[in-house]
């Protein structure tokens, strides 16, 4: 796969690189609370979640935060390459 990017599926037909991932954590704790509006406020806030509940929230090199309704570990498990969604899985 060299020369392509790895893409992970956070649901909902939504993708992020895999090589851009540094972090991907539960939505619970006050730092990471305050990390989601801070990005909100600065416009790097990207939300995926369709409208539902925020279950994990990844965040990127170039310091994007993005929000997913699915688990953490799910999304871990994607990037490790495990649990991969179906073609066309519309989310989770």
């Amino acid at each position: 796969m060299a020369g392509q990017a790895r893409l992970i599926g956070i649901g909902f037909g939504n993708y992020v690189m895999a090589g851009r991932i540094i972090a991907i954590v539960t939505p619970e704790s006050a730092p990471v609370k305050r990390k989601i509006q801070e990005a909100r406020e600065s416009g790097s806030l990207i939300d995926a979640t369709c409208g539902r509940r925020t279950r994990a929230v990844i965040i990127t090199d170039s310091g994007q935060v993005v929000l997913s309704s699915i688990l953490s570990d799910t999304v871990a498990g994607r990037l490790n390459g495990k649990d991969a969604p179906p073609p066309g899985d519309g989310g989770d």
